[in-house]
């Protein structure tokens, strides 16, 4: 059998497998639409308000005009307590709250410190940040009229009592990730892990399937077995790589900083570390329902360990170690430096060569696990 004919086997076999196929292209398409769409909307906007309005004055209803006017919240009523206010929010009508204490106006304007109490959902992280936020910032400007009105009663200019209130202006340019969204920095971190898993999970069905019985893989070496089975699952997981990087990121609009040749040389390893840890794998397991359970519940933990969901500063050091033998860690983190944040290639060089070496770790694994393997089958 020469080297193009085993290829073509093991084609034939991955797409003839209905279990591998339905992981590897069904699990790919269907993970393209499915992962993204909880991070769509990018950043939480018109989060619905309820406002207890203690005061009743000409100012707390224009605090209440700027609170309605901010694109993160949108005013949907008032009540006349705290207690009610708690139970809109406990039944779903709004999603936060704010309380304007008696004598606001008043305070205000004799120059007293006032509390203005705001609160929300904290079970949800982005809506509870994003109804604080907007009220912090019409809380501000508020407080900027009132001061405005203090400087001109006292005589001063208008030009230069706004100069003196707006004396800093705070001008942020993202360095990367220009929306500030979660599609653009979570996405791509994602397929990545979705290629790493399926690759793993096929290589681990068709290799787990096969050591107990006898076909064209038994009359091969090791060596070309491997070689074999690598070059086939890297002819379809380069038409998976462009899909993910090319296609969805355009439709996804993520933003791209490296060149074509860069993120290729980059995944080269990648997917090379990563088919031989499926071979490696697979000679763990005799069951070809195996591979899928124990790498379907590795998949949490791989994307807290990868840094890009979660602070590494919060997960503990050993397990950092321990998970810099997973080809997808170091991919991740490089492949988003690279192309996200616009690293150049000398910056991302360590993992690069990481991912090398795995492959040449995992490559030897796989040799002496298929060399058992294959000796037990014959």
């Amino acid at each position: 059998m020469t080297f193009w004919q085993l290829v073509m086997s093991e084609l034939k076999a991955i797409v003839s497998d209905k279990a591998i196929a339905v992981t590897l292209f069904g699990g790919v398409l269907f993970y393209s639409v499915l992962y993204p769409l909880p991070y769509l909307h990018q950043v939480p906007t018109e989060q619905q308000l309820v406002v207890v309005d203690l005061d009743h004055s000409s100012l707390s209803r224009r605090l209440i005009r700027h609170a309605d006017a901010s694109p993160k919240i949108s005013v949907i009523g008032q009540v006349g307590s705290i207690t009610e206010a708690k139970t809109w929010i406990e039944s779903d009508r709004a999603h936060g709250l704010l309380v304007i204490p008696e004598g606001f106006r008043r305070d205000l304007l004799l120059g007293k410190g006032v509390t203005l109490s705001y609160g929300g959902d904290a079970s949800y992280f982005l809506i509870y940040s994003a109804v604080a936020e907007g009220l912090v910032t019409a809380g501000m400007d508020a407080g900027k009229q009132v001061q405005l009105l203090g400087m001109l009663a006292k005589g001063e200019a208008p030009e230069q009592a706004a100069q003196s209130l707006n004396s800093v202006k705070v001008n942020s340019v993202p360095a990367f990730n220009p929306s500030l969204g979660y599609t653009p920095y979570v996405v791509p971190g994602l397929f990545l892990l979705i290629l790493h898993q399926t690759l793993l999970i096929g290589t681990g069905i068709l290799g787990a399937g096969q050591w107990k019985a006898r076909g064209y893989w038994s009359e091969l070496s090791p060596l070309q077995l491997i070689s074999g089975r690598i070059s086939a699952f890297m002819l379809i997981y380069l038409f998976f790589s462009s899909f993910y990087v090319g296609f969805c990121f355009y439709w996804y609009q993520v933003s791209i900083q490296a060149s074509l040749s860069l993120v290729a040389l980059f995944l080269l390893p990648f997917l090379l570390a990563t088919s031989v840890a499926g071979i490696a794998l697979s000679c763990l397991f005799v069951r070809r329902d195996l591979p899928t359970q124990v790498l379907l519940l590795a998949s949490m933990p791989i994307m807290f360990v990868s840094g890009f969901v979660w602070p590494l500063a919060l997960i503990p050091e050993p397990l950092i170690w321990v998970s810099q033998a997973i080809p997808a860690v170091p991919a991740i983190m490089g492949m988003l430096e690279l192309n996200q944040m616009g690293a150049s290639w000398s910056s991302i060089m360590p993992k690069w060569l990481q991912l090398w070496g795995l492959f040449a770790v995992f490559f030897l694994l796989a040799l002496y696990g298929v060399s058992r393997r294959l000796k037990e089958s014959r």
